[in-house]
């Protein structure tokens, strides 16, 4: 069975091939030194935004390693460039938005038409890549929730806790509504757009959803995800990544999403457990897993795949993006671990 087909099974909830497939979020590998070399030449947006070399990093980390599917090298921040808000990102780490959303006239200075033709080089680069995939992996595209966009959009780049847009959120509902509406519109039409292409699921991180107080979950961040999978076209399933506990992952799956990402916060087996037998699973180890050593990689990977054997809706995953101080050793390991695996 190749990468593909396991993979595709697995998102079915019907994956009995004996393993689960494997892929890591953010394969774009800052830990790959082939990476690392293109970097030296290209900004982390010129990449993204050439259709070629977007192609040639997607595919570094299945060149190195057998995993059974990829994910589009790109950035949940092109759909606020898109809608008029550039992006970049700070000489010491973070993003840096080059305006910041800061009165009612600026959210309706945001155009979230004609995305499609905005992004025009991630459409080129999702069917460089499917061509190049073929049948034997599968490829994933993604795109980041309205809530968590709209934290970088107000705050103007990363920031702890986010506070100014959580005060605007209870202070101004109206257009914070507002907001939420245009970035869903224009999440709408990308998400078909990557669908045309033929990507096999799509993701969507709701990097910042614990942030959300618990009476305000629903109305900032799990409406608008159910909006998405609404509109999405049914033959994509749609996987949602949230930074929740397990006691919330039953109020994201009200969402009608396809598959739930887990936070390595969160026992993958007790989510299980809470939530539907044929619901797709896709985590949880931690990425700080990949900063060790071969054996202890070896050692927990283990111990993840036996918690969960015998379960036909497991992709194997991190429980977070892969970090730049991540060992290819480590890697190696993690990869020859699960394919190795067996659930007989």
């Amino acid at each position: 069975m190749n990468g593909r087909t396991l993979f595709n099974a697995a998102i079915e909830g019907k994956n009995h091939s004996g393993r689960p497939p494997l892929w890591v979020m953010r394969q774009a590998g800052r830990y790959l030194p082939e990476y690392r070399a293109l970097k030296e030449k290209y900004s982390f947006v010129e990449m993204v935004k050439n259709p070629e070399l977007a192609t040639e990093v997607t595919l570094q980390p299945l060149k190195r390693f057998p995993l059974d599917a990829a994910i589009v090298f790109s950035d949940i921040l092109v759909i606020p460039e898109a809608m008029g808000q550039e992006y970049a990102f700070r000489p010491s780490g973070g993003i840096e938005m080059k305006v910041k959303l800061k009165t009612d006239a600026c959210i309706e200075a945001l155009n979230s038409s004609q995305i499609s033709e905005r992004l025009a080089y991630v459409e080129k680069t999702l069917k460089l890549l499917r061509k190049e995939l073929g049948n034997e992996h599968a490829l994933l595209g993604f795109c980041g929730s309205p809530w968590t966009l709209a934290c970088y959009m107000i705050e103007g780049g990363s920031a702890e806790g986010f506070p100014t847009t959580i005060k605007w959120a209870k202070e101004r509902p109206e257009s914070f509504v507002r907001l939420l509406e245009k970035i869903s519109e224009a999440l709408v039409e990308y998400i078909k757009m990557q669908a045309e292409c033929g990507i096999d699921a799509l993701q969507i991180f709701d990097s910042w959803q614990a942030l959300c107080p618990d009476q305000y979950l629903w109305d900032w961040s799990l409406k608008w995800i159910k909006q998405l999978v609404q509109n999405s076209p049914g033959s994509v399933p749609i996987i949602v990544y949230a930074n929740s506990s397990v006691n919330r992952l039953q109020e994201v799956c009200n969402t009608g999403c396809a598959a739930l990402g887990v936070h390595h916060s969160a026992n993958l087996l007790d989510a299980r457990m809470s939530l539907p037998k044929n619901l797709p699973l896709q985590g949880n180890l931690n990425p700080e897993l990949m900063e060790t050593d071969g054996e202890t990689v070896k050692v927990e990977t283990l111990k993840l795949l036996d918690e969960m054997k015998m379960d036909p809706a497991h992709i194997l995953n991190l429980g977070h993006g892969i970090r730049p101080g991540a060992k290819i050793e480590c890697m190696e390991s993690l990869v020859e671990t699960t394919r190795n695996y067996s659930m007989n």
